[in-house]
Parts: C-alpha cells; structure tokens; sequence
C-alpha cells in the first residue's frame, strides 16, 4: 500500500489519543523512522509503495502507540538540543525546558569555561545523560561527571555520551545517602532535573507518562516535595566552588517553595521562567 494511505489511515487511529497536530506530527515521524527519510524526501516520495518490512514495521509500531507507549520509546530516539539520544523506559525523555536549563548555563559560563584551567561540572540524576552530554558539546573545555542511582540509566547515559565521543565520568551515587557524597568533588557548576512531580498530581498527567517512564525519576511524596532541592541544597554547601552555581528545573506550581528551600540554606537565588511563561528553573550562588 502506498506510503500516504498507510499515513492518512495512521493518523485517524492516533486521534483518537492526540490532538490532531500532535497525531499528525507523531505519524509523520514515525514514517520518516521506518522509511529513513529525511522530512523533504519523505514528503517528495511519499507515494511509493511500502515494502513489506516496513508494512510490518509499520504494525508492530501502531500497536504499541495505541498503547499509549511514547514514540520515543517506540523508537528508542529522543531529540535534545539537537542531538539524537537513545531512550527506553529505564530513563525520562528529554524535554524542551530542560534544554532551557542548559542554555542558561552555557551562556553564563561559556566565556569562564574557555579560560578557567580546570571547570568542573556534575549533572546530578543525569538518567539519558543528555544533559551531561550537550554541556559537553557546549563547553568542551570542562570536566564533567554524571550521576544517578539507577545502574541502567547509567549505561544508557555512557552509551549515549560514547556515541558523540564525550569524554563524561558516570557514576553510580545516591545523593539522598550523604555517605555517597564522600565520593565526590568540588565542583563550579551542580545541576540537576531531580523527581519533584508530587504523587498527587498523577490525575492530572497522561497514561503515556505514567504507566511508561520511571517513578523514580518524576514523583516524590506528598507530604515532602522539596526532598530533593533540600538534598541538593546540602550537598552545594560543601561540594560547590566558592565561585559557583546550581541549576536546578523545578516544579511549576512550587517555585517559591523551592526558592525558599535555598534561600533558607544561605543561597541568593534567580528564578528564570521557561519559554511557556511558566517558573521553570533556579540559579543558586551561596552567599
């Protein structure tokens, strides 16, 4: 059957999950996956015949989307920055306001990185390791470490930093354990998109998040939300350079809170607002 017809037919069964843009994007990426074409080729070419394996393909794919599986995970390829990472259901999928984060740290420390001697980065529950990776293909210059508690998030995040040739130190820390911090350095720059989505807001969130990325890394409990950023907060107060900062994402709806969670530690601190409008991020310098 020709391309556009299995496409036409695709995007009617994904309706009935998505909003029509997002299903007709969904389909349109998950014909240029099993066609590896290029979004302009598959367009000029779109009425070929399918071959049987990508009819296939095709099938195995459509079952698991209906699913509510994210395509990401269906096709184990995440966008981020520009750069393609490997992604299943043992790490979160990259998402847009977290390449905020790092364009913030790459344009308050591209110019520092470039002359300091030795610049020294960790990426604290760094799962893909996309966000070790990209600051490496930024700042070149520094050294990285990444951290995580999952040991199969770290090899996913080792597999994608070997794919761009990014020289990265992972490392398998709990950093609610500060017996684990012993084990680390100090470092001019900490950041970290740690759990901080609260058991109770599950209701609001769609099956293809909850039923498919890891727990681990998106809730925390009700009654303690700030669990993290108060680890962290610690944690900076003996392992952050006299010079340094943290970035961390935050939850949306508790950005006061989270502020206040440094401010109480002895940090001035800036909340920056993501691209929708929304506190989406804190720079923390102790005082």
């Amino acid at each position: 059957m020709a391309i556009y017809l299995e496409d036409i037919a695709l995007k009617k069964k994904l309706a009935e999950l998505y909003e029509p843009k997002e299903a007709n994007k969904i389909s349109e990426l998950v014909f240029e996956h099993i066609t590896k074409m290029t979004k302009i080729e598959f367009v000029m070419g779109r009425y070929r015949a399918m071959t049987e394996p990508e009819s296939a393909q095709l099938v195995e794919i459509t079952e698991k989307l209906l699913q509510s599986c994210p395509l990401q995970y269906v096709v184990n390829e995440s966008w981020f920055g520009g750069l393609k990472f490997y992604v299943d259901n043992n790490v979160l999928i990259p998402r847009p306001e977290t390449e905020e984060l790092v364009e913030w740290i790459t344009k308050d420390k591209a110019l520092i990185v470039d002359s300091a001697a030795s610049f020294k980065i960790l990426d604290i529950g760094t799962g893909s390791g996309c966000i070790p990776v990209l600051l490496k293909k930024k700042l070149f210059r520094a050294k990285i470490t990444g951290v995580d508690i999952s040991e199969k998030a770290l090899a996913i995040a080792k597999g994608n930093a070997d794919n761009y040739r990014a020289v990265i130190d992972f490392k398998k820390v709990d950093i609610l354990n500060e017996k684990s911090w012993e084990s680390l350095d100090i470092y001019d720059v900490i950041v970290s998109n740690p759990p901080y989505v609260m058991e109770k807001e599950k209701v609001t969130m769609g099956k293809n998040v909850t039923d498919y990325e890891p727990a681990l890394a998106l809730f925390v409990p009700d009654n303690d939300p700030m669990l993290f950023y108060k680890k962290i907060a610690s944690f900076g107060l003996s392992h952050l350079a006299a010079d340094g900062h943290i970035y961390v994402e935050i939850n949306e709806a508790l950005g006061k809170e989270t502020g206040d969670v440094f401010k109480t530690a002895g940090y001035r601190i800036e909340i920056k607002k993501d691209i929708q409008g929304k506190d989406r991020m804190i720079k923390a310098k102790k005082i």
